[in-house]
């Protein structure tokens, strides 16, 4: 209720009270949508910082105000040396009055996202000045008609008359509901509404309480009541803004962690799933090298050039089984590849064992950490546990932007980036590779980019050329071949054409080297 009518009601003689000979001294900006007014008599000081921004505007209220060095603007310059006279409120409406001596008025618009401030100089014919300049209708709030509070007839004839009210706001709403407003008889619902305003008017004490799972500052004793603090607006506002925002911090704080830990747990869980399967189908489909096993058995059976042949599965209780072959490829040849991509299949197995247990060892480090957050009681103990588990926003951004976007291979001190698909092989080339980095490139096939990171001063020796050389080829459509063709080339021969697909370039001079394709993996 910080912004309903009936707390500025309770606000502006307060405020007025408070004000009394105070002139204003500066009036700046240090931050989005927020407006500082420093006011002082000659012996005391006194801030009031407007954040006009949200569905929630909010004053502020102290006795003393730190400026920024920086990133400070000063804003209303003829508001300064005015005289505050008196404070007012819109009658049934949030809007606050500074009326100065002069005759000029600051105008505070409390309005949920539509919040501003305006300022009319002494001389009417001066244009209003507005805060919040795209609001421009908000230059002829000054005259714009109070609505007038409802009739005693009015108000007994009306079914439910807290409908003449639109200012009441959720609290008041509430505390008439817990008191069977809504199935009460209209002469028991004007009783109730009276009852309500006379507490709202004059209210004995006002309370910091928890509704609907937000802290709010009430004239009624609703929800749970956290505070009860003497019916003085200002002492209450002093105590309830640092509250609201320091929960507001960390409730904000709190949710993003939360989203954070969930998506993270649900990323490694599903990628530790899928390792699994991958696994699995691997351990129970036939292998390769039981595939060249049986080649190599039966090797008097297949004829020369065939495409297929069916053989019986000593694997399998001697059931038959089609194996296709290359029929440009002689028997030997093919077993030979099949127990070379036997060794990468059980590189393949190893290195999913070991993602499926680090994934799923993270995702249930995750579902730690969540139970933990409900531990953590306030902001300060949940930034210190924050940074203890590594989850500070800073230190992730930092690593983020540490961490390449690409497969990176190390050999003799040079650093090998391998790009993973096309748009990634674009960003590699273009972004990333300095124009004397070494650029390689299966010739003639799709594959990825290849790049050798220069090291100043040094030349890149020729078996590191070869190592990144192979890599291009095995990432790439020759992966299979027994001999692939690679280019070689400074980066500053390497162009993007206008037009081109992702992943396409044109190269201007090349050297090309001939390799065996080589898993990575398989590098001791």
């Amino acid at each position: 209720m910080h912004n309903n009518y009936y707390f500025l009601r309770l606000l502006a003689p307060a405020l007025t009270r408070q004000l009394a000979d105070y002139r204003v001294a500066t009036c700046f900006s240090q931050e989005k949508d927020e407006l500082v007014i420093g006011l002082t008599d000659g012996a005391a000081e006194f801030w009031l910082k407007a954040r006009l921004a949200g569905t929630q505007p909010l004053l502020s209220l102290s006795d003393s105000f730190h400026r920024a060095r920086q990133n400070s603007v000063d804003l209303l310059p003829a508001l300064l040396g005015q005289q505050v006279q008196q404070v007012l409120v819109t009658p049934n409406d949030r809007v606050l009055h500074l009326q100065f001596g002069s005759g000029a008025e600051l105008l505070l618009k409390l309005f949920g996202p539509h919040a501003n401030a305006v300022f009319y100089p002494a001389d009417a014919a001066l244009p209003a000045q507005l805060f919040q300049q795209r609001f421009t209708a908000d230059a002829a709030l000054r005259d714009v008609p109070p609505r007038p509070d409802p009739t005693p007839a009015e108000v007994a004839a009306h079914p439910d008359p807290a409908r003449l009210y639109p200012t009441l706001g959720e609290v008041p709403r509430h505390w008439l509901r817990q008191r069977g407003y809504d199935a009460a008889p209209p002469p028991e619902r004007v009783a109730l509404l009276q009852e309500l305003l006379g507490l709202l008017e004059q209210p004995p004490a006002l309370y910091i309480i928890s509704l609907a799972g937000r802290t709010r500052l009430s004239l009624l004793p609703v929800g749970e009541v956290e505070q009860t603090l003497p019916p003085d607006p200002v002492a209450a506002l002093r105590a309830f803004v640092p509250l609201l925002l320091g929960r507001g911090a960390y409730e904000g704080e709190l949710r993003q962690l939360r989203q954070t830990l969930e998506k993270r747990a649900d990323e490694a869980a599903t990628s530790a799933s899928m390792a699994r399967k991958r696994l699995h189908a691997l351990e129970h489909e036939a292998s390769y090298r039981q595939t060249a096993d049986l080649i190599m058995a039966n090797l008097h059976q297949i004829p020369a050039g065939a495409a297929s042949v069916e053989l019986l599965d000593f694997y399998q209780n001697d059931q038959p089984r089609l194996i296709k072959l290359k029929p440009t490829e002689t028997p030997q040849r093919t077993a030979q590849n099949l127990y070379r991509k036997a060794k990468n299949q059980q590189i393949e197995q190893q290195q999913l064992q070991e993602r499926a247990d680090r994934r799923e060892t993270e995702a249930l480090w995750c579902l730690e950490r969540l139970e933990e957050l409900s531990t953590l009681p306030d902001l300060r103990q949940l930034r210190a546990w924050r940074k203890q588990h590594g989850l500070d926003p800073a230190l992730q951004a930092k690593a983020a932007a540490t961490e390449l976007p690409f497969k990176v291979f190390e050999d003799s001190g040079f650093t090998i980036l391998v790009g993973r698909n096309a748009q990634n092989n674009d960003l590699l080339t273009q972004r990333y590779a300095h124009k004397d980095d070494l650029w390689l490139h299966a010739k003639d096939v799709s594959g990825s980019h290849v790049v050798i990171r220069q090291r100043p001063g040094h030349a890149v020796p020729a078996p590191v050329v070869e190592r990144a050389a192979q890599l291009a080829a095995w990432y790439s459509r020759r992966q299979n071949d027994s001999l692939c063709p690679v280019t070689v080339t400074p980066k500053k021969f390497v162009r993007k054409p206008k037009g081109a697909l992702p992943g396409q370039v044109a190269v201007e001079r090349e050297k090309v080297v001939l390799v065996v394709p080589a898993n990575p993996f398989e590098r001791t």
